[in-house]
C-alpha cells in the first residue's frame, strides 16, 4: 500500500491529527510546488518538510544554521525510525565520507546542512549530480528546506550574511521544491524573505502567532534578585532560560544562583567553544536546570520542555522578545515568560542602537525598540499588544497574562510629577536621577549638604514616597517625553518642552502604580495543578485534542514523576536529551490514560510504532505497577 502523510503521522510520530496548515504545506510541497510558512515555535513547522522528504523521492535537504539544532532534529527523527543525517564541520572525517555515501546511495531521507556548506561548490556539485526527483528518473533532491528563514532578510531580528547566498537555490534547482519557514517575521521581513529566496509565487500558510500555554508577565525592577527568586520558587526543578544583555550580567548572574544552590549555568560568545559545547549539553540533558545566557542561547535548542523563560533584560525588539519566549512550553504545556524591566535600561539601548553605522537599519530598530517599550508599558492584555504588533487581532483578552490577572493600579500622578519636575528645575537641570531623588526625600548625605540643596524648597517634599517609586516616576517622565536625559558620561536630567503645561497645571497625569510584583509561588504552582492544557507534541499533534481524565491528582503527578525518572534512565543510557525518548505532553498523557497494553500505549500521542517497539515495554511496566 502506497504511504500517506497521515499513515506516517500515526505510525511513524504517532499523532492522529495535523495541526493548522500542516497538512495544506505537505500537500503544497508533495505537488512539487513552492511553499512559505509562518508557523509559531511549537507548531510543528519541522513535520511540513520532514513527512514531503520521507513521501517524495530523493533526500530532503535542510538548511539549518546550528549544528546543535541538527544533532536534535537528527537525533529526533532516528528515534522515530526516519533516515536522517547532519553534513557539517563538526563531523570526524570517515563519518563525514559516511554521510556523503549515503547521500550518494539514496539512503537518506532527510540530510542537514549548514548555509555555508549547502552553498559551496562542491556540495551543489554534489547535489546537481544526484539530479531532481523526477517520475521516471532516478531520486534526486525531493525538497529543499530553508529553516529560520528569517536570518535572509537584513530587516530580520537575526539577520546572517551567509544566507544571502541561498537565493541562487531556486535558480540551481528549477525542478525541485523549496519550503520556507519561520517563526517570526513582520509583514516587511515576510516579503523580503520570499523575494531573496524567489518565492514570489509560493504559497503562503501564515498560522496564528498566539502561544496560549505561555503566561506572560512584565514587572518592573524592584529589588530583581528578589524578584527573580520568588518567580523560581514556582518552578522548583523545572527547566528554564534566563537572558541577560551583556556578558558580565550573565556571568554574575550564574554565579548568584549557583551561589543559592541553583543548578545554574552561564553561556554567551566569550566563553570557549568547549564549555558553550559543555553547558548546552548539560542544559538539554538535564543535569543542569538553567541557563543564563545571552541571545547567543537559543536558536539551536530544541528542548520541549522548557518551563520558563526569563528576560532579566529589556529585548531590543518584540520579534526577539516572541521568539526567545517560544522556546518555552514547546511541549504544549503550561509555561511562564517573565521580562523584569528597568526604566534605565530604555536610554542605554536607544544610544547602543544609534551606536550603527547603518542609517536605514538605525532607523528600523529604533521603531522596534519603541514598540517593545510601548509593550512593557501598555495597560492592555499583554497578548493582545503582542498579536497585534506582529499582525494579528485578538478578539477577547486572554485571561493568562499579568495584566488580565492582575490589572494594574491607575492613579493621579499629577502633583508628584510636578514636585518632581520642578525639583529638576531648582537644581538648573544638572544633575542625574540620583541626586533629584536624594533631594526630594530630604536626604541627609553629605553631597545634598555641601551643594547646599538642603535649602533648595523643592527638598523634602517627597519624604512621603521611597527612592524606588521617585526614580520609577522619574524614568517614565523621561519616557512619556516630559524630561529628557543626557546619556553622556553623566547622565543628568533637564526640562522637556513638553512639561510645562503640566507644571502649570494646564494637564493632568494619569500613571500606573509600579508593578513590581511577581505571581507569588502558592498561586502559580496552584494554577499550573489545575491546568488540563492541550496535550500536544510541539512538533506534529493536532490542535484540539486532550487527554482523557486528568494527571493532576497526587497518584497522577507521582505517576508522572515515575515516568519522567524511567525517561531519564533510558536517555542516559542513550545517551540522548530526555525528550527524544519521549515529550513531557506524552509522559503526562500516559499518566491520564494508564494505557495497559501495546495497543493502548499506541493510541497516546507521542507514541510511534519504533517507540513503541524500543521503549514500550518499561513503560507498560512502570504503568502496570501504578494500576495495581
Amino acid at each position: 500500500m502506497t504511504s500517506t502523510p497521515d499513515h506516517i503521522l500515526r505510525t511513524v510520530f504517532g499523532y492522529s491529527e495535523f495541526r493548522a496548515n500542516q497538512r495544506g504545506v505537505i500537500e503544497t510541497v508533495l505537488r512539487g510546488e513552492d511553499a512559505f510558512v509562518l508557523m509559531p515555535s511549537g507548531g510543528g513547522k519541522s513535520l511540513c518538510y520532514q513527512i514531503p522528504a520521507m513521501l517524495r523521492l530523493g533526500t530532503g535537504i535542510v538548511v539549518s544554521p546550528l549544528i546543535s539544532l541538527m544533532k536534535d532534529q537528527v537525533d529526533a527523527l532516528r528515534a522515530n525510525g526516519v533516515s536522517a543525517a547532519a553534513y557539517n564541520s563538526s563531523l570526524e572525517p570517515g563519518v563525514a565520507r559516511r554521510v556523503l555515501a549515503d547521500l550518494r546511495a539514496c539512503r537518506l531521507d532527510l540530510l542537514y546542512v549548514s548555509p555555508e556548506r549547502v552553498m559551496s561548490d562542491g556540495f551543489l556539485e554534489r547535489l546537481g549530480a544526484l539530479r531532481p526527483a523526477v517520475a521516471g528518473t532516478a531520486p534526486g533532491v525531493a525538497l529543499i528546506a530553508v529553516d529560520e528563514a528569517h536570518c535572509i532578510s537584513q530587516w530580520g531580528h537575526d539577520f546572517r550574511p551567509e544566507y544571502v547566498a541561498l537565493g541562487l537555490l531556486r535558480e540551481r534547482f528549477p525542478g525541485v521544491p523549496i519550503i520556507a519557514l519561520t517563526a517570526t517575521a513582520d509583514p516587511h521581513t515576510r516579503d523580503d524573505i520570499r523575494d531573496k529566496l524567489g518565492l514570489q509565487q509560493a504559497a503562503c500558510f501564515i498560522s496564528s502567532f498566539d502561544r496560549p500555554n505561555i503566561r506572560l508577565g512584565v514587572v518592573e525592577k524592584s529589588n530583581p534578585h528578589a524578584q527573580l527568586q520568588r518567580f523560581l520558587e514556582a518552578h522548583d526543578g523545572d527547566a528554564g532560560i534566563v537572558y541577560c544583555s551583556t556578558r558580565k550580567r550573565t556571568d554574575d548572574l550564574a554565579a548568584h544562583l549557583r551561589g543559592r544552590g541553583i543548578a545554574a549555568a552561564a553561556y554567551h560568545a566569550g566563553l570557549a567553544a568547549e564549555e558553550r559545547d559543555r553547558v548546552q549539553e548539560a542544559f538539554i540533558l538535564d543535569h543542569i536546570r538553567i541557563v543564563v545566557a545571552t541571545v547567543a542561547f537559543g536558536m539551536g535548542i530544541d528542548k520541549t520542555n522548557v518551563r520558563f523563560v526569563v528576560h532579566w533584560d529589556l529585548p531590543q525588539h518584540l520579534e526577539g522578545y516572541y521568539q526567545e519566549i517560544g522556546r518555552a512550553g514547546r511541549d504544549g504545556l503550561p509555561a511562564d515568560a517573565l521580562l523584569l524591566f528597568g526604566w534605565e535600561d530604555i536610554p542605554r539601548v536607544r544610544a547602543l542602537i544609534d551606536s550603527g553605522d547603518n542609517e536605514d537599519r538605525v532607523a528600523v530598530e529604533q521603531h522596534k525598540f519603541g514598540a517593545l517599550v510601548g509593550f512593557v508599558q501598555g495597560l492592555i492584555c499583554r497578548r493582545r499588544a503582542l498579536l497585534g504588533y506582529l499582525g494579528e487581532t485578538m478578539e477577547s483578552d486572554c485571561g493568562n497574562c499579568d495584566i488580565c490577572l492582575d490589572p494594574p493600579e491607575l492613579y493621579d500622578a499629577t502633583e508628584d510629577a510636578q514636585k518632581a519636575l520642578s525639583c529638576v528645575y531648582r537644581l538648573r537641570e544638572r544633575f542625574g536621577v540620583g541626586h533629584v531623588v536624594d533631594v526630594l526625600r530630604g536626604s541627609k548625605n553629605q553631597r545634598v549638604a555641601d551643594l547646599r540643596h538642603d535649602s533648595l524648597s523643592t527638598y523634602g517634599i517627597g519624604a512621603h514616597l521611597s527612592a524606588e517609586v521617585w526614580r520609577s516616576l522619574l524614568r517614565q517622565l523621561v519616557h512619556l517625553g516630559y524630561l529628557r536625559q543626557d546619556m553622556g558620561e553623566y547622565p543628568v536630567l533637564a526640562l522637556a518642552p513638553a512639561a510645562g503645561p503640566l507644571l502649570r497645571g494646564e494637564e493632568s497625569l494619569l500613571l500606573a502604580r509600579p508593578r513590581v510584583r511577581v505571581t507569588p509561588a502558592t498561586e502559580r504552582k496552584t494554577k499550573r495543578s489545575r491546568s488540563i492544557h492541550r496535550i500536544a507534541d510541539a512538533e506534529g499533534r493536532g490542535g484540539g485534542q486532550e487527554a482523557r481524565g486528568g494527571a493532576e491528582d497526587a497518584d497522577g503527578e507521582a505517576l508522572f514523576e515515575e515516568l519522567r525518572a524511567l525517561r531519564r534512565l533510558i536517555a542516559d543510557r542513550e545517551h540522548v536529551p530526555a525528550y527524544v525518548i519521549f515529550h513531557d505532553a506524552t509522559l503526562r498523557e500516559m499518566a491520564a490514560r494508564r494505557p495497559a497494553g501495546h495497543d493502548e500505549l499506541l493510541q497516546v500521542g507521542g507514541v510511534g510504532e519504533k517507540k513503541l517497539e524500543k521503549y514500550g515495554d518499561e513503560f507498560l511496566a512502570v504503568l502496570r505497577r501504578a494500576s495495581g
